[in-house]
């Protein structure tokens, strides 16, 4: 077997609430292959939050090791950790954290540029995902003219303009209405399997969790189960 793609050894994350410390992640083993579609379970306050952004070099852990690509983020500097994050993970959160002042097309092409693509190509891969995505009509429209539904497809458009090994999903469909989460997930799923692209999707929702092959639960910072 190849080597994983991703790979979590022992994490730990504490917090400090004032004196008192908040044990986030306790000793937490992951390990995914390319191609990999993990749905991560667990009530609020488990954990499952502060493990992508572990996981996606958002956030350090306080023990143990990550890596991702044969690379220890530890290891990495700030600036080769955010050229990382930049061209090897999409993000897709559940507040879309599009940028008001940008149309769907510029905030879709904002990784790219930030990547040093030149314009022009950032241009035509944003144009070619969101038609993708089915918002070809609306790469004009701002954030504030989309529904929540369509500025999640935006999101996930960014996510994907870099063409990342990895996606990590944060609650994707919790601000999202079910008829509209199902219609996001289908699309997730499609995209992700065109590219065979490792995704980890966080949710609360055992319905949306059943459509991933792996399902990992977190209780109280321990991965518990795995189905």
């Amino acid at each position: 077997m190849s080597d994983p793609l991703l790979s979590a050894k022992g994490v730990h994350k504490t917090y400090l609430l004032g004196k008192r410390p908040l044990k986030v992640l306790r000793g937490v083993d992951l390990e995914l292959q390319k191609g990999d579609f993990v749905a991560l379970r667990g009530a609020s306050g488990a954990g499952k939050s502060t493990l992508l952004h572990l996981l996606g070099g958002l956030d350090t852990p306080n023990q143990g090791e990550i890596r991702l690509a044969g690379r220890n983020l530890a290891s990495l500097s700030r600036r080769e950790l955010t050229r990382l994050r930049n061209r090897e993970v999409g993000f897709i959160f559940q507040a879309y954290y599009l940028l008001p002042e940008l149309d769907a097309l510029e905030n879709v092409c904002l990784p790219a540029r930030m990547a040093r693509t030149p314009p022009e190509r950032a241009e035509a891969r944003g144009r070619e995902l969101l038609e993708r995505v089915g918002l070809k009509e609306r790469v004009e429209h701002k954030p504030y003219e989309l529904s929540g539904g369509e500025q999640q497809r935006v999101a996930i458009a960014r996510a994907l303009i870099n063409n990342p090994d990895l996606i990590l999903a944060d609650e994707p469909t919790g601000n999202l209405d079910s008829h509209t989460g199902q219609d996001i997930i289908e699309l997730l799923c499609a995209l992700r399997q065109e590219k065979q692209t490792t995704l980890v999707m966080a949710t609360h929702d055992a319905n949306l969790a059943a459509r991933a092959p792996r399902v990992l639960e977190l209780v109280d910072g321990e991965m518990k189960r795995e189905t």
